[in-house]
C-alpha cells in the first residue's frame, strides 16, 4: 500500500473495489467546477445542498454511490456521511480524471 492510502482508506478503496457500471456518479464539487469539466453521465450534487437533497437522487441505499470533487476531500465528507445514513456502498473516486479513468467515461465541458 502507498502513502496516500495509508492516509486515506477511501483512496485505497476508490482504487481496488469494483465499480459498477451503473453506479450512480455523483460530483459534489460547485456548479461552477461541474462546467469547467465533470464525467459524462454524472450528476452535480454540491456539497453545501448535499445533505438537502440526496435522498432523492439516492433513495436506494444499496446501489454503489461514486463521489468525487477536485482532490477527494469533499467527496471523502461525502462518503462519510451517506455511510453514516446507512448507505453500503459507497466510494470516494477523488477527482474527475481518476473517475474517467476508472470508468471509461468522458470528460465532458458545459
Amino acid at each position: 500500500m502507498n502513502w496516500f492510502g495509508k492516509q486515506s482508506p477511501d483512496a485505497a478503496d476508490a482504487a481496488s473495489a469494483p465499480w459498477d457500471s451503473n453506479a450512480l456518479i455523483l460530483d459534489v464539487r460547485s456548479p461552477g467546477e461541474y462546467a469547467s469539466g465533470h464525467v459524462d453521465g454524472a450528476v452535480n450534487l454540491p456539497l453545501d445542498r448535499f445533505v438537502d437533497i440526496y435522498a432523492a437522487l439516492a433513495p436506494d441505499k444499496a446501489q454503489q454511490i461514486v463521489l468525487y470533487c477536485q482532490s477527494g476531500a469533499r467527496s471523502g465528507q461525502a462518503v462519510q456521511f451517506l455511510a453514516q445514513q446507512g448507505y453500503s456502498r459507497v466510494v470516494n473516486g477523488i477527482s474527475p480524471g481518476a473517475v474517467a479513468l476508472r470508468t471509461g467515461r468522458p470528460i465532458r465541458r458545459e
